[in-house]
């Protein structure tokens, strides 16, 4: 891959992943409830998830969608009923008092999971792929896109578990927190916008 390409790639890879969506909104809400440590396993499993998902892009689902968009088109709305679905969680939550009362936060393979029916992350993977992956050598710039979108994205997802375990203390009060998860289940609301946008227009 040229340099220049390289750079500008990098750039598009902070940027879509350090910017708010439904990954960091989660991770803001899961380091204010359960701190950095138990949100581990949730960081690594977008990461990790994110990068077999640009392959799986990268190596063909981009033409299948192309041949029947209406798989794409159900995809996505599945992904924004279960992002209804995470935002009602968390707007449950309240404020929990005791450490056996702070339920579980996500683990590894349902983080993975979540970026199938993410909509921000199928437009970051097919963006990465058409926008900035050469055709020559086409599967090795893919995995190598991959494997760097993964190393971008795990401490720019990181930053913002780490920023609402840095809010924890100020959150403790029952009243704030319960504000706080409130909050956060409407920006995840809000980051369908997109999707509902183009529905109207469709």
């Amino acid at each position: 891959m040229p340099a220049d390409l390289l750079v500008a790639f990098l750039g598009f890879a902070f940027v879509t992943s350090i910017t708010p969506g439904p990954n960091n909104m989660m991770l803001l809400a899961s380091g204010v409830n359960f701190g950095v440590r138990r949100t581990l396993p949730h960081m690594l499993g977008i990461s990790l998830g994110f990068l077999v998902l640009v392959v799986a892009v990268g190596l063909g689902l981009d033409q299948l969608f192309r041949a029947l968009p209406v798989t794409y088109q159900i995809l996505r709305y599945l992904g924004g009923a279960y992002l209804l679905y995470l935002a009602w969680c968390i707007a449950r939550a309240g404020a929990p008092k005791t450490e056996g009362q702070r339920g579980k936060p996500f683990s590894f393979l349902q983080a993975a999971a979540f970026q199938w029916v993410n909509p921000k992350a199928w437009i970051m993977a097919i963006g990465a792929i058409t926008t900035y992956t050469p055709e020559q050598n086409f599967i090795g710039n893919v995995l190598l896109i991959a494997v760097l979108f993964a190393v971008v994205n795990l401490p720019s997802v990181g930053a913002w578990a780490v920023l609402g375990s840095l809010l924890r203390q100020w959150l403790e009060q029952p009243a704030r927190r319960r504000l706080f998860n409130l909050g956060m289940a409407l920006l995840l609301v809000a980051s369908l916008y997109p999707l509902l946008l183009e529905s109207a227009h469709a």
